[in-house]
């Protein structure tokens, strides 16, 4: 569909932004290198064009853009204007006075059109502290005419050992067709992201209900065992390496059978612009193994405005625009209705040009919705959250534990030694955080 930029212009004015012209300002925005927010970037020209306001980009990897944005929010050194954090960060620093209220984007904004268990993940005692840019929970992505090659029908829900079973039928590393790819680059948003969803489903759980690590726990042990082994015989090379991004290259240019990641990879995996499987696609649940509590991630990405700018109105003009409902058919108009972000807003999944365009989007809203991080596990625990524990110290836990599953799976040390290491040093955490009495 082509459309013409006054056009374009003129269906994302209506915010009164016009009127900032007379008092330009300079922001700093630092966000996450994912395909929706290079989308962002592109399209934030017009905002400029609208509000004669210049952005200055921050773009970083996403465990590089964490480690900075978490200093300068804690030492207030106030580089930036706007952040880009997950719904991790964005309850804990808000309820420290470290973000700026986000209940004032006037009432055009539309709160209500917010999907509801979204929003309530970023609200602190009724108050808003971000707005979410996209939102996604993970699912399994295969190929299906591999599958329909080997004689494999997926099931609506696979469980781990099924595939195990895939991964092993349809590797060939011969000709670089890699049955599984996971994340495996250390950190608490990437290996641990998906890890923490294979050790809930096994079974486990970070901690019981006095705060003790069950790290060396059995469904710990399997779950990574298993998760190393598929790796090593069924993975990529140079897996410890791969993050999120990495495995979307690796599946969309046909190098793995499979892949269980967030669901926002959909719709750049079925964009035929971005990926040489784009008509080979299928998707299913995320696999299963003792329980189904916990299987699947709640993750969002958001937009937030740290207490310390000195630009707050000019900031929360960007921000209304790069999440309104405007923005998302800019998005579907320019780059394709594929491409828009998701999860966010409830009218995205009325739009019927998305509808067509993305077969994925109902199971991908079933799958964010179903996600409960109040019941992540099979047994009980103090903590919500379902990849990752919502207390500020599961950052440094949760990347000590991603490094020790990394050795291990690069050989460098056994599952058990890494397991135990992580025990150790995760007891001596809570213990000096005074959560382990």
């Amino acid at each position: 569909m082509s459309v013409r930029p006054s056009i374009l212009l003129s269906s994302v004015v209506g915010f009164g932004l016009l009127a900032g012209m007379a008092h330009a300002e300079d922001i700093t925005i630092a966000t996450v290198n994912n395909g929706d927010m290079i989308i962002m970037q592109k399209l934030s020209k017009q905002w400029e064009q609208q509000t004669g306001n210049k952005i200055k980009w921050v773009v970083l990897e996403e465990n590089v853009l964490r480690e900075k944005l978490t200093t300068d929010i804690a030492t207030k050194s106030g580089q930036f204007d706007i952040m880009t954090i997950g719904g991790y960060e964005a309850p804990i620093w808000g309820k420290s006075g470290w973000l700026r209220q986000m209940d004032d984007l006037g009432d055009d904004y539309d709160y209500g059109d917010l999907l509801d268990p979204i929003k309530a993940g970023l609200t602190v005692n009724g108050k808003l502290y971000a707005v979410p840019f996209y939102t996604e929970s993970s699912f399994t992505l295969y190929r299906k005419d591999l599958f329909d090659a080997a004689g494999i029908k997926m099931p609506d829900q696979p469980t781990y050992d099924q595939i195990k079973d895939y991964a092993a039928k349809l590797t060939d590393k011969a000709k670089s067709q890699y049955g599984l790819c996971l994340r495996g680059k250390p950190g608490w948003g990437e290996n641990m992201a998906f890890l923490g969803t294979m050790v809930n489903t096994y079974g486990g759980r970070w901690f019981d209900m006095d705060w003790k690590p069950q790290l060396t726990t059995e469904p710990w042990k399997k779950a990574v065992t298993d998760y190393v082994d598929l790796m090593k015989k069924y993975g990529p090379p140079g897996v410890t390496s791969n993050g999120f991004n990495e495995n979307q290259t690796l599946f969309a240019s046909g190098k793995c059978a499979m892949w269980i990641d967030a669901t926002s990879a959909a719709g750049r995996v079925y964009d035929p612009k971005q990926s040489k499987v784009a008509d080979k696609v299928a998707f299913t649940r995320s696999p299963v193994a003792v329980t189904p509590a916990g299987s699947s991630w709640s993750w969002s990405w958001n937009l937030a405005i740290p207490a310390t700018t000195k630009k707050a109105e000019t900031a929360k003009s960007f921000v209304k625009w790069a999440t309104s409902k405007d923005y998302v058919k800019l998005v579907g108009q320019t780059e394709g209705w594929v491409s828009i972000p998701p999860g966010t807003r409830k009218s995205t999944y009325a739009l019927a040009e998305y509808q067509k365009a993305a077969p994925f989007a109902d199971t991908v809203l079933k799958a964010i919705m179903s996600a409960d991080p109040s019941k992540p596990t099979k047994d009980p625990v103090p903590y919500t959250g379902v990849q990752f524990v919502a207390i500020p110290e599961f950052q440094g836990i949760g990347t000590f534990v991603g490094q020790q599953i990394s050795a291990a799976l690069a050989g460098q040390k056994s599952v058990d030694a890494a397991l135990e290491a992580s025990q150790k040093q995760v007891t001596r955490d809570m213990t000096r955080a005074h959560y382990i009495k």
